[in-house]
C-alpha cells in the first residue's frame, strides 16, 4: 500500500525534479559521512524518487507506444484504402524505376 506521503511525492514533482533529487541523494549516500539513521533515511527518499522516474518513464513510454500504434494504424489503413502506387508512372504504365538511366 502507498502511503500518503509517497503519494504526495509522485504527484508534486516532475520527472527532472525527482531525477535531480534522486541524483544528490545517491551523491550524499557515496559520500558517506553520515549517521546510519540519516543513511536509512536518505536510501528510503532515494527509493521513492526512483519510482517517482520509474513511474514518469512508464507513462512516456505508453504514449509512445500509443503514437506509434496510432501511426502504423493510419499508415495500414492507407495501405489498404486501394489508393494507387505513390510512384510516379510513365505514359505506358511503368515505373520510372523500369525505365533505362540514360
Amino acid at each position: 500500500m502507498v502511503k500518503t506521503s509517497e503519494k504526495s511525492t509522485e504527484t508534486a514533482l516532475g520527472y527532472e525534479q525527482a531525477r535531480d533529487e534522486l541524483v544528490e541523494v545517491v551523491r550524499r549516500l557515496e559520500t558517506g559521512g553520515t549517521t546510519l539513521e540519516e543513511s536509512l533515511a536518505l536510501w528510503e527518499r532515494g527509493e521513492e524518487l526512483a519510482q517517482v522516474c520509474r513511474r514518469w518513464l512508464d507513462g512516456a513510454r505508453a504514449r509512445l507506444d500509443a503514437a506509434l500504434a496510432e501511426r502504423s494504424d493510419a499508415s495500414e489503413a492507407s495501405d489498404t484504402s486501394g489508393t494507387a502506387s505513390a510512384r510516379p508512372t510513365n505514359s505506358s504504365g511503368a515505373t520510372s524505376d523500369d525505365e533505362p538511366a540514360g
